[in-house]
């Protein structure tokens, strides 16, 4: 059985070091902080995500404390 995986729109509130992120989501009207990586396409892109930026995140349902980055909203 596959794991479930939700996107899902948030905001970089500090960057970590090896390329790992903290970002804001807006869950039911509750704010959560989650430890995000960088996706595959985005290294090989050379995107650059700075403090502020708003992203777009897969979570994944096994551990929902964490994610992946895949996009940035110009």
């Amino acid at each position: 059985m596959e794991p479930k995986v939700f996107e899902i729109d948030g905001v970089v509130t500090e960057a970590l070091p090896q390329i790992k992120f903290i970002v804001e989501i807006e869950v039911s009207g509750k704010k959560r902080q989650l430890v995000c990586h960088l996706a595959g396409r985005m290294k090989l892109n050379y995107i650059k995500i700075v403090v502020g930026d708003k992203v777009k995140l897969e979570i994944n349902s096994y551990d929902p404390t964490k994610g992946r980055i895949i996009y940035r909203h110009p």
